[in-house]
């Protein structure tokens, strides 16, 4: 993930940007999660020992802050929500104040923000980048083996039209890019991870850009209606298999590496509870998460009924 995020994740640059992507995608999720749902970009944290936890404007993170969230009041820790705050350009900031406490990141895209020219060899190698490069009142814990990366993929229609398989890479798109219509977030314009990297790494120049959303329903109903033809989506977003998405491969591996990693006020959370989050995502693995993904996504489930579900069936609750 490219936030990004992806899957940053790919989120976000534009402060403006960011906030017309937060109020579409509020109305989108209303109803989603069962956590509060007070102003997500209010600056004042929890008082005393309470954990703040936050998430990032798309399905997935609002699901891993409840997953971890409620993984720490389990262990009787204090917990209060911010859901679907938006970039992070945003949660960064809202982390180095202390307002935020804990937020899921994916190691790769965090790196990929604080620096766009860092080169990921490997996961132990971007957690030891990140966390040179953090604030002095950040931490990163330990990364969980679950991975979401930013894709370029394609629809049916065009995979079809191009001889574009699974097989396919980036590279196979030099040619027909001028005759596609790109999507996703706004920042996904402008960042190295997005298509400045897109032509730099691989060449593609694509006939045009269409603004959507992190990776969600804006995004995916474009991609799956043709009005794009290809689009930013998330490697563990279960709409890849149901409509038929082709991902194309990544070869120079643009997109980096994507582990699920909790991002940590440090004078914000004691020893239990890193202990507590250590344990979460030294369990959580690419597959499950697909699953609860498409709990949340295909099933409609709430993402906190869902969080706690599989929070019991791990031995964490």
């Amino acid at each position: 993930m490219t936030l990004t995020a992806s899957r940053s994740r790919s989120l976000r640059n534009h402060p403006g940007a960011a906030a017309v992507a937060l109020a579409a995608t509020a109305v989108l999720l209303a109803g989603c999660s069962s956590s509060d749902t007070s102003d997500p970009l209010a600056e004042e944290g929890a008082s005393g020992d309470t954990v703040v936890v936050g998430s990032n404007n798309f399905a997935e993170s609002i699901l891993l802050a409840d997953i971890y969230g409620e993984a720490l009041k389990a262990k009787g820790i204090k917990v209060t929500y911010k859901p679907n705050i938006g970039s992070r350009e945003t949660t960064y900031g809202l982390l180095r104040n202390g307002s935020v406490t804990v937020l899921p990141e994916y190691n790769g895209s965090l790196l990929a923000y604080l620096d766009p020219k860092a080169e990921q060899t490997s996961a132990d190698a971007v957690n030891a980048a990140v966390k040179a490069k953090l604030d002095s009142e950040l931490t990163l814990l330990e990364s969980s083996p679950a991975e979401d990366k930013d894709s370029v993929s394609v629809n049916a229609e065009t995979a079809k039209k191009y001889d574009l398989t699974a097989e396919s890479s980036l590279e196979d798109l030099k040619d027909i890019a001028p005759d596609l219509v790109i999507g996703g977030s706004p920042e996904f314009q402008t960042r190295q991870q997005g298509l400045k990297g897109l032509e730099s790494e691989y060449g593609l120049k694509f006939k045009s850009f269409k603004a959507l959303d992190a990776g969600g329903p804006l995004t995916k109903a474009a991609l799956t209606k043709n009005t794009v033809q290809a689009a930013d989506i998330f490697t563990t977003d279960p709409t890849i298999t149901k409509e038929g998405f082709v991902v194309l491969k990544d070869p120079k591996n643009l997109f980096g590496y994507a582990n699920v990693t909790p991002l940590v006020y440090k004078s914000g959370l004691s020893k239990e509870g890193v202990e507590a989050l250590d344990a979460v995502s030294a369990k959580l693995d690419t597959k499950t998460l697909l699953d609860l993904d498409s709990q949340v996504q295909l099933e409609n489930k709430d993402p906190l009924d869902v969080a706690k579900a599989w929070l019991k069936s791990a031995g964490l609750e």
